[in-house]
Protein backbone atom coordinates (compact mmCIF):
# COMPACT_ATOMS: atom_id res chain seq x y z
CA UNK A 1 0.00 0.00 0.00
CA UNK A 2 1.13 3.30 -1.02
CA UNK A 3 0.97 5.94 1.83
CA UNK A 4 2.74 8.89 0.12
CA UNK A 5 -0.08 11.48 -1.23
CA UNK A 6 -1.57 11.16 -4.31
CA UNK A 7 -1.69 14.24 -6.97
CA UNK A 8 -5.32 14.75 -6.00
CA UNK A 9 -4.14 14.46 -2.26
CA UNK A 10 -1.44 16.78 -2.45
CA UNK A 11 -3.36 19.29 -4.85
CA UNK A 12 -6.39 19.17 -2.03
CA UNK A 13 -3.60 19.59 0.94
CA UNK A 14 -2.08 22.94 -0.75
CA UNK A 15 -5.76 24.27 -0.84
CA UNK A 16 -6.70 23.59 2.67
CA UNK A 17 -3.27 24.83 4.13
CA UNK A 18 -3.95 27.84 1.89
CA UNK A 19 -7.19 28.28 3.35
CA UNK A 20 -6.16 27.44 7.04
CA UNK A 21 -3.37 29.68 6.81
CA UNK A 22 -6.05 32.55 5.66
CA UNK A 23 -8.46 31.80 8.13
CA UNK A 24 -6.21 30.67 11.22
CA UNK A 25 -2.88 30.30 12.98
CA UNK A 26 -0.54 27.74 13.37
CA UNK A 27 -0.41 26.65 16.69
CA UNK A 28 2.38 27.70 19.00
CA UNK A 29 3.67 28.81 22.54
CA UNK A 30 1.62 30.96 23.29
CA UNK A 31 -1.91 29.85 21.73
CA UNK A 32 -4.74 29.85 23.99
CA UNK A 33 -5.77 27.15 22.38
CA UNK A 34 -4.02 25.11 25.74
CA UNK A 35 -6.83 25.97 27.89
CA UNK A 36 -9.70 25.34 25.76
CA UNK A 37 -8.72 21.96 24.91
CA UNK A 38 -9.42 20.59 28.14
CA UNK A 39 -12.16 22.94 30.15
CA UNK A 40 -12.68 21.93 33.75
CA UNK A 41 -15.74 24.18 35.05
CA UNK A 42 -18.97 25.46 33.62
CA UNK A 43 -17.22 28.86 32.75
CA UNK A 44 -14.42 26.96 29.76
CA UNK A 45 -17.17 24.22 28.82
CA UNK A 46 -19.78 27.79 27.27
CA UNK A 47 -15.70 29.04 25.80
CA UNK A 48 -15.07 26.05 24.60
CA UNK A 49 -18.31 25.24 22.87
CA UNK A 50 -19.20 28.90 21.56
CA UNK A 51 -15.36 28.75 20.38
CA UNK A 52 -16.13 25.19 18.38
CA UNK A 53 -19.26 26.92 17.10
CA UNK A 54 -18.35 29.73 15.60
CA UNK A 55 -15.52 27.77 14.02
CA UNK A 56 -17.56 25.18 12.88
CA UNK A 57 -19.32 27.07 11.07
CA UNK A 58 -16.65 28.86 9.59
CA UNK A 59 -15.55 25.52 8.10
CA UNK A 60 -19.21 25.01 6.65
CA UNK A 61 -19.64 28.34 5.15
CA UNK A 62 -15.89 27.49 3.45
CA UNK A 63 -17.68 23.80 2.22
CA UNK A 64 -14.89 21.84 4.71
CA UNK A 65 -17.32 19.76 6.58
CA UNK A 66 -18.63 16.46 5.52
CA UNK A 67 -16.02 16.20 3.02
CA UNK A 68 -16.53 12.43 2.08
CA UNK A 69 -20.03 12.94 3.04
CA UNK A 70 -22.13 11.91 -0.52
CA UNK A 71 -23.03 15.34 -2.38
CA UNK A 72 -26.56 14.84 -2.55
CA UNK A 73 -26.27 15.07 1.78
CA UNK A 74 -24.55 18.16 1.35
CA UNK A 75 -20.65 16.93 1.94
CA UNK A 76 -18.18 16.83 -1.39
CA UNK A 77 -18.43 13.26 -2.26
CA UNK A 78 -13.99 13.21 -1.73
CA UNK A 79 -12.78 10.06 -0.94
CA UNK A 80 -11.81 8.79 3.07
CA UNK A 81 -8.08 8.98 1.89
CA UNK A 82 -8.62 12.50 0.88
CA UNK A 83 -10.66 14.08 3.64
CA UNK A 84 -8.65 12.47 6.27
CA UNK A 85 -5.80 15.31 4.93
CA UNK A 86 -8.19 17.69 6.44
CA UNK A 87 -8.02 16.68 9.43
CA UNK A 88 -3.95 16.07 9.13
CA UNK A 89 -3.76 19.73 8.60
CA UNK A 90 -6.04 21.40 11.32
CA UNK A 91 -4.38 19.55 13.64
CA UNK A 92 -1.55 21.88 13.52
CA UNK A 93 -3.78 25.20 14.08
CA UNK A 94 -4.95 27.26 17.05
CA UNK A 95 -8.35 26.10 16.37
CA UNK A 96 -10.86 23.29 18.38
CA UNK A 97 -10.60 20.69 15.78
CA UNK A 98 -12.80 17.93 16.99
CA UNK A 99 -15.80 19.11 18.90
CA UNK A 100 -18.45 18.02 16.65
CA UNK A 101 -16.64 14.94 16.00
CA UNK A 102 -18.98 12.60 16.96
CA UNK A 103 -22.16 14.36 14.97
CA UNK A 104 -20.03 15.06 11.31
CA UNK A 105 -18.06 11.55 11.86
CA UNK A 106 -20.29 8.85 13.71
CA UNK A 107 -23.94 10.42 13.92
CA UNK A 108 -23.58 11.76 10.23
CA UNK A 109 -22.14 9.00 8.08
CA UNK A 110 -24.98 6.57 10.47
CA UNK A 111 -28.17 8.67 9.50
CA UNK A 112 -26.74 9.07 5.80
CA UNK A 113 -27.05 5.48 5.44
CA UNK A 114 -29.54 4.29 7.59
CA UNK A 115 -32.00 7.26 7.93
CA UNK A 116 -35.43 8.37 6.55
CA UNK A 117 -35.64 10.89 3.80
CA UNK A 118 -37.42 13.23 6.36
CA UNK A 119 -34.73 12.58 9.22
CA UNK A 120 -31.72 13.01 6.55
CA UNK A 121 -33.38 15.96 5.53
CA UNK A 122 -34.15 17.14 9.50
CA UNK A 123 -31.01 16.73 10.92
CA UNK A 124 -27.80 16.48 8.30
CA UNK A 125 -27.17 20.16 7.72
CA UNK A 126 -27.49 21.36 11.32
CA UNK A 127 -24.90 18.77 12.04
CA UNK A 128 -22.49 20.54 9.66
CA UNK A 129 -23.14 23.49 10.64
CA UNK A 130 -22.72 23.15 13.83
CA UNK A 131 -26.29 24.24 15.44
CA UNK A 132 -27.02 21.24 16.78
CA UNK A 133 -24.61 19.00 19.05
CA UNK A 134 -25.01 15.21 19.33
CA UNK A 135 -23.88 12.26 21.79
CA UNK A 136 -23.68 8.67 21.63
CA UNK A 137 -26.06 6.80 24.07
CA UNK A 138 -24.90 3.29 23.58
CA UNK A 139 -23.25 2.52 26.95
CA UNK A 140 -24.63 1.27 30.49
CA UNK A 141 -23.46 0.16 33.33
CA UNK A 142 -23.57 -3.38 32.67
CA UNK A 143 -23.33 -3.44 29.40
CA UNK A 144 -20.26 -1.35 28.05
CA UNK A 145 -17.72 -3.67 26.02
CA UNK A 146 -20.83 -6.26 25.43
CA UNK A 147 -23.06 -3.46 24.43
CA UNK A 148 -25.76 -5.93 22.62
CA UNK A 149 -26.45 -6.75 26.75
CA UNK A 150 -27.74 -3.05 27.09
CA UNK A 151 -31.12 -3.02 29.77
CA UNK A 152 -32.45 0.15 28.76
CA UNK A 153 -36.17 -0.57 27.32
CA UNK A 154 -38.41 1.45 24.74
CA UNK A 155 -41.79 0.04 24.74
CA UNK A 156 -44.40 1.37 21.77
CA UNK A 157 -47.21 3.32 23.00
CA UNK A 158 -49.29 4.53 19.98
CA UNK A 159 -47.18 6.74 17.64
CA UNK A 160 -44.32 6.63 20.54
CA UNK A 161 -41.97 4.58 22.46
CA UNK A 162 -41.65 5.23 26.14
CA UNK A 163 -37.94 4.96 27.62
CA UNK A 164 -36.87 3.86 30.75
CA UNK A 165 -32.92 3.14 31.48
CA UNK A 166 -29.47 4.40 32.54
CA UNK A 167 -26.95 5.12 29.76
CA UNK A 168 -23.13 5.67 31.07
CA UNK A 169 -20.00 7.21 30.00
CA UNK A 170 -21.74 9.38 27.79
CA UNK A 171 -19.23 12.62 26.28
CA UNK A 172 -20.66 15.81 26.40
CA UNK A 173 -24.48 14.73 26.45
CA UNK A 174 -24.16 18.07 29.48
CA UNK A 175 -24.20 19.86 25.65
CA UNK A 176 -26.05 18.04 23.51
CA UNK A 177 -28.86 19.05 21.80
CA UNK A 178 -29.70 15.76 20.27
CA UNK A 179 -28.33 11.96 20.90
CA UNK A 180 -28.62 8.32 19.46
CA UNK A 181 -29.82 6.26 21.41
CA UNK A 182 -29.74 1.86 21.62
CA UNK A 183 -32.37 0.43 23.70
CA UNK A 184 -34.30 -2.71 24.01
CA UNK A 185 -37.86 -3.12 22.07
CA UNK A 186 -38.10 -7.25 21.70
CA UNK A 187 -36.98 -8.76 25.35
CA UNK A 188 -38.10 -11.99 23.36
CA UNK A 189 -35.38 -12.39 20.85
CA UNK A 190 -31.91 -12.76 20.97
CA UNK A 191 -29.91 -9.71 22.35
CA UNK A 192 -28.55 -8.48 19.14
CA UNK A 193 -32.19 -8.50 17.52
CA UNK A 194 -33.98 -7.04 19.98
CA UNK A 195 -32.60 -3.25 19.56
CA UNK A 196 -33.48 -0.29 18.43
CA UNK A 197 -32.06 2.64 17.34
CA UNK A 198 -34.00 6.20 17.83
CA UNK A 199 -32.71 9.67 17.95
CA UNK A 200 -33.47 11.39 21.40
CA UNK A 201 -34.51 15.63 21.74
CA UNK A 202 -32.15 15.76 25.00
CA UNK A 203 -34.26 18.59 26.19
CA UNK A 204 -37.15 15.56 26.85
CA UNK A 205 -38.74 15.45 29.85
CA UNK A 206 -37.50 12.61 31.86
CA UNK A 207 -33.97 13.02 31.04
CA UNK A 208 -32.23 13.77 33.58
CA UNK A 209 -28.04 14.17 32.74
CA UNK A 210 -25.28 13.72 35.63
CA UNK A 211 -21.32 14.91 34.90
CA UNK A 212 -18.92 12.26 36.14
CA UNK A 213 -16.02 14.27 37.47
CA UNK A 214 -12.18 12.85 36.54
CA UNK A 215 -8.95 12.63 37.59
CA UNK A 216 -8.36 16.11 36.31
CA UNK A 217 -11.47 17.83 37.54
CA UNK A 218 -12.88 17.66 34.00
CA UNK A 219 -16.18 16.81 33.40
CA UNK A 220 -16.62 15.61 30.10
CA UNK A 221 -18.35 12.52 30.82
CA UNK A 222 -22.53 11.98 32.24
CA UNK A 223 -24.74 9.28 33.52
CA UNK A 224 -27.63 9.83 31.48
CA UNK A 225 -30.99 8.48 33.34
CA UNK A 226 -34.18 7.95 31.20
CA UNK A 227 -37.50 8.23 33.09
CA UNK A 228 -40.65 7.63 31.11
CA UNK A 229 -39.29 9.62 28.31
CA UNK A 230 -41.77 9.81 25.05
CA UNK A 231 -39.99 9.60 21.84
CA UNK A 232 -41.84 9.95 18.80
CA UNK A 233 -41.72 6.57 16.31
CA UNK A 234 -40.92 9.25 13.79
CA UNK A 235 -37.49 9.39 15.31
CA UNK A 236 -36.59 5.40 14.96
CA UNK A 237 -33.83 5.12 12.90
CA UNK A 238 -33.56 2.44 10.17
CA UNK A 239 -36.09 -0.61 11.17
CA UNK A 240 -37.52 -1.34 14.31
CA UNK A 241 -35.28 -4.45 16.56
CA UNK A 242 -32.80 -3.80 13.59
CA UNK A 243 -31.04 -1.44 15.32
CA UNK A 244 -27.70 -3.66 16.17
CA UNK A 245 -27.24 -2.75 12.10
CA UNK A 246 -27.21 0.75 13.12
CA UNK A 247 -24.99 0.33 15.84
CA UNK A 248 -22.64 -1.20 13.93
CA UNK A 249 -22.43 1.48 11.18
CA UNK A 250 -21.32 3.91 13.86
CA UNK A 251 -19.13 1.82 16.05
CA UNK A 252 -17.04 1.43 12.59
CA UNK A 253 -17.37 5.24 11.71
CA UNK A 254 -15.96 5.79 15.47
CA UNK A 255 -13.14 3.34 15.17
CA UNK A 256 -12.31 5.08 11.65
CA UNK A 257 -12.64 8.65 13.18
CA UNK A 258 -10.01 7.63 16.07
CA UNK A 259 -7.43 6.72 13.36
CA UNK A 260 -7.73 10.16 11.95
CA UNK A 261 -6.59 12.03 14.97
CA UNK A 262 -6.57 11.58 18.89
CA UNK A 263 -5.98 14.34 21.98
CA UNK A 264 -2.25 14.85 20.83
CA UNK A 265 0.01 15.41 18.26
CA UNK A 266 3.53 14.16 17.58
CA UNK A 267 4.55 18.16 16.89
CA UNK A 268 2.91 19.34 20.15
CA UNK A 269 5.10 16.66 22.13
CA UNK A 270 8.01 18.07 20.06
CA UNK A 271 6.91 21.28 21.12
CA UNK A 272 7.05 20.27 24.58
CA UNK A 273 10.71 19.04 24.33
CA UNK A 274 11.50 22.44 22.91
CA UNK A 275 9.93 24.30 25.47
CA UNK A 276 12.24 22.31 28.29
CA UNK A 277 15.21 22.84 25.87
CA UNK A 278 15.63 19.05 25.81
CA UNK A 279 15.39 18.31 22.22
CA UNK A 280 19.30 17.64 21.91
CA UNK A 281 19.55 15.15 24.41
CA UNK A 282 20.21 12.11 23.49
CA UNK A 283 17.22 9.94 25.41
CA UNK A 284 14.84 12.18 24.52
CA UNK A 285 15.77 12.00 21.01
CA UNK A 286 15.26 8.72 21.14
CA UNK A 287 12.01 8.31 22.53
CA UNK A 288 10.94 11.18 20.65
CA UNK A 289 12.23 9.02 17.21
CA UNK A 290 9.88 6.24 18.45
CA UNK A 291 7.06 8.15 19.73
CA UNK A 292 6.96 9.30 16.12
CA UNK A 293 7.18 5.91 14.49
CA UNK A 294 3.60 5.19 17.03
CA UNK A 295 2.28 8.26 15.82
CA UNK A 296 2.90 7.10 11.57
CA UNK A 297 2.04 3.52 12.53
CA UNK A 298 -1.08 5.07 13.80
CA UNK A 299 -2.09 7.23 10.40
CA UNK A 300 -1.14 4.05 7.76
CA UNK A 301 -3.14 1.34 10.24
CA UNK A 302 -6.14 4.30 9.42
CA UNK A 303 -5.90 4.37 6.34
CA UNK A 304 -6.47 0.30 5.94
CA UNK A 305 -9.22 1.15 7.83
CA UNK A 306 -10.52 4.27 5.83
CA UNK A 307 -9.78 2.16 2.16
CA UNK A 308 -12.14 -0.75 3.05
CA UNK A 309 -14.79 2.05 4.33
CA UNK A 310 -14.01 3.56 0.64
CA UNK A 311 -14.73 0.45 -1.40
CA UNK A 312 -18.08 -0.05 0.85
CA UNK A 313 -16.62 -2.70 3.51
CA UNK A 314 -16.79 -2.83 6.69
CA UNK A 315 -13.23 -2.77 8.35
CA UNK A 316 -12.47 -6.12 10.13
CA UNK A 317 -9.84 -6.85 12.68
CA UNK A 318 -7.35 -4.01 11.40
CA UNK A 319 -9.76 -1.66 13.13
CA UNK A 320 -9.28 -3.68 16.53
CA UNK A 321 -5.23 -3.69 15.72
CA UNK A 322 -5.34 0.09 15.01
CA UNK A 323 -7.34 0.58 18.82
CA UNK A 324 -4.48 -1.50 20.48
CA UNK A 325 -1.57 0.62 18.87
CA UNK A 326 -3.49 4.01 19.81
CA UNK A 327 -3.84 2.30 23.60
CA UNK A 328 0.03 1.44 23.21
CA UNK A 329 0.80 4.88 21.88
CA UNK A 330 -0.84 7.28 24.49
CA UNK A 331 0.52 4.99 27.46
CA UNK A 332 3.80 5.36 25.90
CA UNK A 333 3.32 9.28 25.03
CA UNK A 334 2.48 10.10 28.54
CA UNK A 335 5.67 8.63 29.63
CA UNK A 336 7.81 10.74 27.28
CA UNK A 337 5.38 13.42 28.26
CA UNK A 338 6.05 13.14 32.06
CA UNK A 339 10.01 12.55 31.45
CA UNK A 340 10.00 15.97 29.75
CA UNK A 341 8.07 17.95 31.88
CA UNK A 342 10.13 16.48 34.93
CA UNK A 343 9.00 18.00 38.71
CA UNK A 344 6.78 20.57 36.47
CA UNK A 345 4.29 17.58 35.64
CA UNK A 346 2.73 17.61 39.33
CA UNK A 347 1.70 21.62 38.65
CA UNK A 348 -1.62 21.89 38.02
CA UNK A 349 -3.84 24.32 35.49
CA UNK A 350 -2.27 27.64 35.65
CA UNK A 351 1.03 26.91 37.49
CA UNK A 352 1.31 24.40 35.04
CA UNK A 353 3.06 24.94 31.54
CA UNK A 354 0.32 25.18 28.74
CA UNK A 355 -2.31 25.42 31.01
CA UNK A 356 -1.93 21.53 32.28
CA UNK A 357 -2.92 20.66 29.06
CA UNK A 358 -0.02 18.01 28.91
CA UNK A 359 -0.84 17.11 32.73
CA UNK A 360 -4.28 16.67 32.15
CA UNK A 361 -2.77 13.83 28.50
CA UNK A 362 -0.81 12.13 31.64
CA UNK A 363 -4.21 11.40 33.35
CA UNK A 364 -5.70 10.01 30.80
CA UNK A 365 -3.27 8.11 29.25
CA UNK A 366 -5.55 5.15 30.25
CA UNK A 367 -8.59 6.09 28.78
CA UNK A 368 -8.30 4.32 25.36
CA UNK A 369 -7.70 1.12 26.64
CA UNK A 370 -11.17 1.76 27.60
CA UNK A 371 -13.16 3.94 25.66
CA UNK A 372 -14.39 2.59 22.32
CA UNK A 373 -14.14 -1.21 23.03
CA UNK A 374 -11.66 -2.25 25.89
CA UNK A 375 -8.18 -3.91 25.16
CA UNK A 376 -9.15 -7.57 26.38
CA UNK A 377 -12.48 -7.60 23.64
CA UNK A 378 -9.61 -6.54 20.77
CA UNK A 379 -7.52 -9.23 21.87
CA UNK A 380 -10.28 -11.30 21.74
CA UNK A 381 -11.39 -10.26 18.02
CA UNK A 382 -7.91 -10.64 16.77
CA UNK A 383 -7.20 -13.91 18.25
CA UNK A 384 -10.45 -15.21 17.03
CA UNK A 385 -10.57 -13.45 13.49
CA UNK A 386 -6.69 -13.13 12.46
CA UNK A 387 -4.75 -16.22 14.69
CA UNK A 388 -7.85 -18.26 14.27
CA UNK A 389 -7.90 -19.25 18.71
CA UNK A 390 -10.91 -21.06 19.79
CA UNK A 391 -13.50 -18.05 21.04
CA UNK A 392 -14.03 -17.55 24.38
CA UNK A 393 -17.10 -19.70 26.17
CA UNK A 394 -20.30 -17.27 25.95
CA UNK A 395 -23.27 -17.95 27.65
CA UNK A 396 -25.66 -15.86 25.93
CA UNK A 397 -25.44 -17.93 22.72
Amino acid sequence: MNFDDTPEQAAFRQEVRAWLDANARLRSNDSDVWRTLRPRNDTDDKFALERAKKWQAVKYDAGYVGLNWPTEFGGRGLSAHIAAVFKQEEARYDVPANAFQVGVDMVGPTLIRHGSAAITERFLDPIRRGDEFWCQLFSEPGAGSDLAGLSTKAVRDGDAFVVNGQKVWTTTAHWADYGLLLARTNPEVSKHQGITAFIVDMSTPGIEIRPLRQADGAEHFNEVFFTDVVVPAENVIGEIDAGWGVAHTMLTSERSAIGGGGMVQFDEVAMLAEHFDRRSEPLIRQDLARLYSYFEITRFLGYRVQTALSHGQAPGPESSIMKLHISRQYEFGSDVIEALMGAAGTLWEADAPYGGFFNGLFLAQWAPRIGGGTDQIQRNIVGERVLGLPAEPRVDR
